[in-house]
């Protein structure tokens, strides 16, 4: 047998959820500790190491968010993973502003719970990684530090200009798209630092979605611009824009989180969108919430073929499709900090240092 994936401690106050999903995690690969209430599990974590925790919210005694609140403040790297019953959005909201790294609904569906242990271990490990990186990096290079932070602003400069350029070329063909891919950029900013994500989190899915609309490019401009319904050969055409997105990204080593973004952005958190029909938390994070910030811009702005919706008309459409379309934890987060918004707070974008705050006062990210 070989090394183990990682071990696990699994919080919940039902005997049959956590054996069933110890066995699960055992079988694919994972050590896997039980706890039967928070206090328990708080008291095995200060005498273990765990690479994560996957707790229920609701249990006697103190609750898995407040579980959450207190491992925080020891533990700013174990990869958390939370499980709420379908109606507690609440409650899930909460806990990925607290740092969870994800989150799944109960009845949980068993191959979607290893692929997103899978996925949080291995955004712990890099996590760490990183750290440890960043750290004997600093130490190795401190005396050329300045001349490193120079040539990095120039370059940023460069790539930070190539993400709009790249997004302009696309709107130079939709009139009606202008300004599109900055909104959701901001937007999408909006919800993810709602959630308390991560800079270079949050600096992802800022260049997602500047991007998440390019592989437009590959479609006529007659479709794009059509004023009546498509037929099913031009919207099987605009189907495939993600992934040419994905083709035209992919030579960019750099972007590799990036193109899973913006290739999934059009999924269907039921598992019925495209291109690959993924469900549920097997849509990366950022698809997620670039797929709300994406769809509130396209309602509430003037297309050939309709006139904008109200913001209010646009937020029913979001409450209606919670669950089935979008993300009910994403949509939560959205309509909260819609109201952040509607109160003019800020939007703080992510930390591109003075090129990026610059760029985001001109006129042309500003929404419309």
């Amino acid at each position: 047998m070989g090394e183990a994936k990682g071990r696990i401690l699994i919080v919940d106050d039902e005997p049959s959820i956590r054996e069933l999903v110890k066995l699960k995690l055992t079988d694919d690969g994972y050590e896997c500790d039980l706890a039967e209430d928070a206090e328990r599990a708080l008291s095995m974590l200060a005498q273990t190491a765990y690479d994560g925790i996957l707790s229920d919210v609701n249990m006697p005694g103190i609750s898995g968010i407040e579980m959450l609140r207190r491992i925080r403040l020891t533990d700013e790297d174990v990869a958390v993973v939370i499980m709420t019953g379908a109606p507690d959005l609440a409650s899930a909201v909460e806990a990925m502003k607290l740092g969870a790294h994800d989150h799944l609904s109960k009845p949980l569906n068993l191959d979607m719970l290893t692929l997103t242990v899978d996925r949080a271990v291995e955004k712990k490990r890099l996590i760490v990684q990183n750290r440890e990186y960043q750290r004997n990096l600093e130490s190795m290079v401190h005396e050329r530090t300045k001349q490193l932070n120079d040539a990095n602003g120039n370059l940023r400069s460069l790539f930070i200009g190539s993400i709009k350029a790249l997004a302009q070329a696309l709107e130079a063909k939709d009139e009606y798209t202008q300004g599109h891919s900055a909104r959701v950029a901001e937007e999408s900013v909006r919800i993810a630092r709602y959630l308390s994500l991560s800079e270079p989190e949050i600096r992802s899915i800022w260049i997602a979605g500047f991007l998440h609309d390019i592989g437009k490019i590959g479609v006529k401009e007659s479709v794009l611009n059509k004023p009546g319904k498509l037929d099913a050969m031009e919207w099987e055409s605009v189907k495939e824009h993600p992934v040419l997105a994905a083709r035209i990204l992919d030579p960019i080593d750099e972007l590799r989180d990036v193109i899973k973004m913006v290739k999934h952005h059009h999924e269907r958190f039921d598992g019925g969108g495209y291109p690959d029909g993924l469900s549920g938390s097997a849509i990366p994070l950022g698809a997620r919430i670039l797929a709300v910030a994406d769809a509130y811009d396209a309602l509430t702005s003037k297309r050939p073929y309709r006139e904008p919706m109200t913001p209010e008309q646009a937020i029913q459409i979001f409450k209606d499709g919670s669950g089935t379309q979008f993300d009910p934890v994403i949509v939560e987060a959205f309509l909260n900090s819609t109201q952040q918004r509607e109160a003019g707070e800020p939007v703080p974008y992510p930390v591109f240092e003075s090129t990026l705050m610059h760029d985001a006062k001109q006129p042309h990210l500003q929404r419309e």
